[in-house]
C-alpha cells in the first residue's frame, strides 16, 4: 500500500480528499485503481497526470514501481509553452 499526495485540482476528483491510500505496486496499476475507486479521476488521466516519486517526475513511465514508503505526488499536467 501506498500513501498518495494529491496536488491541485486533483483532490476534487477524490471527493476533496488530498491524501489516499491505494495499494498498488506500479504506476499503472495505480491510475487504474483510481479510475475504479474515483471515476472522477478517468478524464483527468486521459488529458494527463505527472507523477513524482521520491522528488523524481514520471510523465510515460507507467511501469515504473511504487517502492513502499516512498513520497508520492499526483500532479495535473499543465499545457502551455
Amino acid at each position: 500500500m501506498v500513501q498518495v499526495t494529491l496536488w491541485g485540482s486533483l483532490s476534487a476528483a477524490a471527493g476533496g480528499k488530498d491524501k489516499l491510500d491505494i495499494e498498488a505496486k506500479d504506476i499503472r496499476e495505480l491510475f487504474r485503481k483510481l479510475a475504479e475507486q474515483h471515476p472522477a479521476f478517468e478524464p483527468l488521466l486521459d488529458r494527463g497526470i505527472a507523477v513524482a516519486i521520491d522528488g523524481t517526475i514520471y510523465r510515460d513511465t507507467w511501469s515504473k514501481e511504487l517502492p513502499p514508503g516512498a513520497e508520492i505526488f499526483l500532479l495535473p499536467r499543465l499545457a502551455g509553452g
